[in-house]
């Protein structure tokens, strides 16, 4: 499947700082184009709260939805426990993919009011769900509501800022997402302590879904047009794409008939940054997938009550989602590759500290390890993505990463219940933490310095 090509434009006017360029006029309403972070100040903080409401959509889970499993459906295997998971990142790997290809054919806002129709009936089947397989459809709807809007608003935040703010772009719209996730869980924790673990508790995903798409509707614009001028004097990367340098040359209207399948093979498989990139992300969100469906049952089992589990559910997001104001901006100022490493080589260290762990405040210090590790990766990986891909094929790269790094939920969730199941879950958490130190050392040997700085 490939995107039309689309005509050239014209040669953007001269740019007037590192941070903002002005092109003709082409954006909503006619006006002129100016990329850049300050320029676009009230359209990407719009930006920034509808992506919190998308982690709180993600976050309603994260508590309450384990101990659903364990205490209410019975579900006693970890593999069949984990089920919700395995559909979850499925579904939302593949529609990551199709999100930056429909984004780039029929623009951002509409793929972002597409996810929040979606996730419509997802509160109702969590609360009155009345078979465990009730509750795996509505994940199913999540991975799809998920991939189509946080991949959008990431697509559209890369879109406005233009290339030199990128990274603190993504740190920002991570933190807003993660926080928000941390949040909820930590309210839904409260809430289920307090009157149970349905059907209270999921109403706060009703606010979100209404919230969110109310927001969308009324107040969001299309970016696609600031894609467009960015990529009619976008140099191509000297390291990047080798298989398209010659290419590149030609200019941004080139890019535009490069196929699908050629991006997702580059992403892939062909340049060392972007798949070593993409196989980092799948190794994080396999982190997370142990991190959600496997520690409440860990931490259940060695008799924490349901509100400090909720705290401990909270306390990795949390650092992860405030870790990320900072990182994102960081990787502006010394690079991607060594940050990547340093996180992914963090949360190994962390995971280790939570099979070993017996006891609140080792976990707690261990959660918060792990997110400070994740907050070194998680916005870095995906200025990486921007820093490589030409703005013509950005979203559709977008798309092929978070297709892989978003699958990581389903791998971890099959193997980590798996492993459980035959050799206990200390045994998955340490096969877990072996493969995520692999990962950081692939990125530090394979992967080369993306920001253009460095």
């Amino acid at each position: 499947m490939s995107v039309q090509a689309q005509p050239p434009l014209p040669p953007p006017a001269a740019t007037s700082s590192a941070a903002t360029r002005t092109t003709p006029a082409g954006g909503p309403g006619g006006r002129p184009i100016r990329l850049g972070l300050r320029a676009n100040l009230a359209q990407f903080g719009l930006l920034v709260a509808v992506n919190a409401l998308v982690g709180g959509m993600l976050g309603q889970e994260r508590t309450v939805l384990p101990l659903l499993a364990d205490q209410v459906f019975h579900l006693s295997a970890y593999t069949g426990a984990l089920t919700y998971i395995l559909a979850f990142g499925a579904t939302k790997a593949v529609t990551n993919f199709f999100a930056g290809t429909l984004s780039d054919r029929y623009g951002r806002r509409p793929v972002l009011i597409a996810g929040w129709l979606v996730a419509l009936p997802i509160p109702a089947m969590l609360a009155w769900g009345p078979t465990w397989g009730w509750i795996v459809a509505a994940n199913v709807l999540l991975g799809v509501n998920q991939g189509l809007t946080w991949s959008t608003t990431v697509i559209m935040k890369i879109d406005l800022v233009g290339p030199a703010r990128r990274g603190l772009a993504m740190g920002l719209n991570e933190a807003a997402g993660y926080l928000a996730v941390a949040v909820t869980a930590t309210g839904t924790g409260a809430i289920a302590a307090h009157w149970g673990l349905r059907p209270q508790p999921f109403l706060l995903g009703a606010a979100y879904v209404a919230l969110g798409l109310g927001l969308t509707v009324a107040a969001v614009r299309e970016t696609r047009e600031y894609a467009r001028a960015e990529a009619a004097a976008h140099p191509a990367p000297a390291a990047a794409m080798p298989a398209v340098t010659a290419r590149a040359q030609l200019g941004g209207g080139d890019h535009a008939v490069l196929s699908t399948a050629r991006i997702a093979r580059t992403t892939s498989l062909g340049d060392r940054a972007l798949s070593s990139a993409s196989w980092a992300g799948m190794v994080n969100n396999l982190n997370d997938a142990l991190a959600w469906g496997i520690f409440p049952l860990l931490y259940a089992a060695h008799g924490l009550e349901l509100g400090r589990i909720g705290i401990l559910a909270a306390l990795y997001p949390a650092v992860w989602g405030a870790g990320q104001m900072l990182t994102g901006w960081w990787s502006d100022r010394i690079g991607r590759k060594h940050l990547i490493t340093a996180g992914m080589l963090l949360q190994a260290v962390a995971l280790g500290l939570v099979a070993a762990g017996t006891s609140f405040p080792m976990w707690a210090a261990a959660q918060a390890l792990l997110g400070a590790g994740t907050a070194l990766v998680y916005p870095t990986l995906l200025a990486v993505i921007g820093d490589v891909a030409h703005p013509a094929w950005r979203a559709r790269a977008v798309g092929v990463y978070r297709l892989w790094r978003d699958g990581g939920f389903a791998v971890g969730a099959l193997m980590a219940g798996i492993l459980a199941d035959a050799y206990g879950v200390t045994t998955a958490i340490w096969a877990v933490a072996a493969l995520t130190a692999a990962a950081g050392v692939t990125v530090a040997v394979r992967m080369y310095e993306t920001h253009p700085r460095n």
